[in-house]
């Protein structure tokens, strides 16, 4: 039987054909930013390869390329072209030192399609802290954290060749309502429209937002979340997943408690937002700071919180979109933790039905791992990253 592969980017990660035999992995960072654990990729692009039955096989694991700082630096997630090529963006460096969109094939040639900054006053953006999303019309969309015509960041479209177009500045309505400086990646609706959040702003000043954007560049406010002190959850992590029944499901990075845990959301099309779970009430054993969730084939959501747990270095857990959350795994379980801690990002769901992730510490190396997990909590650590 052939090799079970999967695109795992840490973010909006795509599966290659179940045919192919290598996928991509970008290993990331990380820092501290305005209150809340956000995480940078390193700049690196790594192949790695999962046997079907990943406890029993060795996986391959390799570097595809690595960024020098003029051709772009700290990469964020890949996505797979129509074309069979791998896009991607970094968050530096580049002809303008404001970040980059690049093509890698698998064979690790790497081609710039455009540099950001190259307009007037950056008014094409700054910074691209996710990746790309494929649009339905072979098109790649994005935003970039600044820049953009008031500084802001932009959410912009990419044709494979590389030609850009700015569909919107944040920060264009009064006292920047309509949201500012997004991170997280977009997704395409099953209306066609395209979905993200913002960071900050909104109508609530600090929170941040949940926005739909349309092909055209027409930006509609769906919801702004609190700001300090607020239990209603505020700067949300990851990209939105839209669920079966048609609702987008989330999580925000802080809020929903006294301690500040973080929340896990519910919101429909028109913006009417439900919290599901607020993390870190009494005691954090259910975790803290998650960072996203991925939609399973059993219809469960999956995700990873950065700290909190049983040890306090991270959990993996299952949330039905009612709101039961069961915890699958505390990361730091095993002796050294040498399986890992403060797990990044989401995990993806490989063509074998199991999950994927990274953690950003601990493994044989102390510098984070590859693991896999099943959907009853039984993790396997695939890969532990080292410094050459």
């Amino acid at each position: 039987m052939p090799p079970t592969t999967f695109a795992q980017g840490l973010q909006n990660s795509t599966a290659l054909p179940s045919d192919a035999e290598e996928s991509i992995a970008c290993g990331r960072k990380g820092r501290r930013a305005g209150g809340f654990s956000y995480w940078k990729t390193a700049c690196v692009v790594l192949l790695f390869c999962a046997a079907t039955t990943f406890a029993t096989a060795s996986p391959i694991y390799k570097q595809l390329f690595h960024f020098s700082g003029t051709d772009g630096a700290n990469s964020n997630s890949l996505v797979q072209g129509t074309d069979g090529n791998l896009y991607g963006t970094t968050q530096s460096g580049g002809a303008n030192s404001a970040g980059t969109v690049f093509k890698i094939t698998a064979g690790g040639t790497m081609t710039t399609l455009y540099n950001f900054c190259s307009a007037a006053k950056c008014s094409d953006g700054v910074g691209p802290e996710s990746g790309l999303l494929l649009g339905s019309n072979g098109n790649f969309y994005g935003t970039t954290y600044n820049g953009g015509a008031h500084g802001y960041g932009t959410v912009f479209k990419i044709t494979p060749a590389g030609a850009l177009t700015t569909l919107y500045s944040f920060c264009t309505a009064a006292n920047c309502s309509d949201g500012a400086l997004p991170r997280n990646p977009l997704i395409q609706g099953a209306d066609g429209n395209f979905y993200g959040t913002t960071t900050f702003y909104g109508a609530n000043n600090i929170g941040g937002t949940v926005f739909k954007i349309t092909s055209k560049g027409i930006l509609t406010t769906l919801y702004s979340f609190c700001g300090n002190g607020c239990l209603g959850g505020r700067g949300p992590a990851g990209a939105l997943v839209q669920g079966p029944d048609g609702n987008f499901y989330g999580t925000t990075l802080a809020g929903g408690s006294p301690a500040d845990g973080g929340t896990a959301f519910k919101i429909t099309p028109r913006g009417a937002l439900t919290t599901l779970h607020a993390f870190c009430v009494i005691t954090c054993t259910d975790g803290a700071r998650p960072e996203g969730l991925t939609l399973g084939t059993d219809g469960n959501f999956y995700g990873i919180t950065a700290t909190g747990g049983a040890d306090q270095y991270g959990t993996a857990f299952k949330i039905t979109s009612g709101g039961t959350l069961t915890t699958l795994y505390d990361f730091c379980s095993q002796p050294g933790c040498s399986d890992g801690q403060q797990p990044i990002s989401t995990v993806v769901e490989g063509t074998d039905g199991n999950f994927y992730g990274t953690a950003s510490n601990g493994g044989t190396y102390g510098l984070g791992t590859i693991y896999a997990i099943t959907s009853d909590g039984t993790l396997t650590t695939l890969h532990s990253l080292w410094h050459r």
